[in-house]
């Protein structure tokens, strides 16, 4: 495929005062993907040119304006500019409101980029909370962001853990378990059946099978653990069946994963879905989130200010995240250029 006609993806560098810079520019001058996409970053420039020098990158970079502008960069790697005016004052490893508001600002940039038809998909760096909270912004999450930012409500767009051929999603995600219990309801099982399975086949997968987990130790053990497998869950599941989706369940969360014929796997904690991603794929996990009209996606790992600065941070995650959507957005560019 030409390269005028790759598909382009904006990278959001995350947290200045952490490694997101560092794996966003390493993962944007990988071979293999400039092989399948055009990925052009969002940052401060004087955030990217710091950590380049310091992580001794010698890339040529075009700081530009508009996304269009990126084309004519020659090879070099395109910068689409969020000036922070706190970017002098962000110390590497170090949490600060400045830090918080320029890595959603860049996050932001790159949203409306998506919205606005300019890019054809998203992948942002880690952020940091700590930072984020410091600066007053409400935040628990890039799904519950990537809602408000395209105007759905904060609960409907998913988290989608994905990492070699496994994906997970997760049906509840940062909100205290309590809280998580509450939101496990009938209609919510089977929206999240519903976007997950529209997800699979926009990722190239005809007819995917899906299987969901219970909330309860053995799923419930058929209520003597609890009711909600019985009386929420199961009721989801038939229901989306008898729509035409592949979905079974629901299984005990500990055994539900050694199943090899699945496509994707539903989990209704946090937990219950992370640990497994974390023991299986450590620092090379990606996360989706599903749900929104736009392609985002985002890595599972910290923002790892404990090695800022010193060039070896690892960019696996990063090149897997973009990986995947540029493949997505293949199908997308060329469903455009067929019309």
């Amino acid at each position: 495929m030409p390269s005028e006609t790759l598909p382009i993806v904006a990278i959001a560098t995350g947290d200045p005062a952490g490694i997101g810079p560092e794996i966003s520019m390493k993962a944007a001058l990988d071979p293999g993907v400039r092989a399948i996409c055009r990925p052009i970053l969002v940052s401060d420039p004087d955030v990217v040119a710091r950590h380049a020098q310091a992580c001794g990158i010698g890339a040529v970079i075009k700081v530009v304006d508009r996304v269009a502008d990126a084309a004519t960069a020659n090879g070099a790697l395109g910068l689409l500019a969020s000036p922070s005016s706190k970017a002098a004052d962000i110390s590497f490893g170090e949490t600060s409101a400045g830090s918080g508001r320029a890595s959603l600002a860049a996050a932001r940039a790159a949203i409306q980029a998506a919205l606005a038809g300019d890019v054809d998909a998203v992948v942002a760096a880690p952020q940091n909370q700590t930072s984020i909270a410091l600066a007053g912004i409400e935040f628990d999450g890039y799904p519950s962001f990537v809602a408000r930012e395209t105007g759905l409500d904060r609960h409907d767009v998913y988290l989608m853990l994905c990492f070699r051929d496994t994906k997970v999603v997760h049906c509840t995600l940062h909100v205290s378990v309590r809280e998580a219990i509450s939101l496990i309801t009938r209609e919510r099982v089977g929206h999240v059946i519903a976007t997950a399975d529209r997800t699979l086949r926009r990722l190239g997968m005809a007819k995917p099978k899906i299987h969901v987990s219970g909330l309860n130790p053995h799923a419930g053990e058929g209520g003597l653990f609890g009711s909600e497998e019985n009386d929420i869950i199961k009721p989801a599941i038939d229901e989306a069946a008898r729509a035409g989706i592949r979905v079974s369940g629901p299984f005990g969360a500990d055994t539900m994963f050694h199943k090899k014929d699945s496509d994707g796997f539903i989990v209704m904690l946090h937990d219950q879905g992370h640990i497994t991603a974390k023991l299986l794929a450590r620092n090379a996990t990606a996360g989706l989130a599903i749900g929104s009209p736009i392609l985002f996606s985002s890595v599972a790992h910290g923002s790892g200010h404990d090695i800022v600065g010193k060039g070896v941070a690892d960019p696996r995650a990063m090149i897997e995240a973009i990986t995947r959507l540029a493949k997505a957005g293949h199908g997308q560019v060329a469903a455009q250029a067929a019309q």
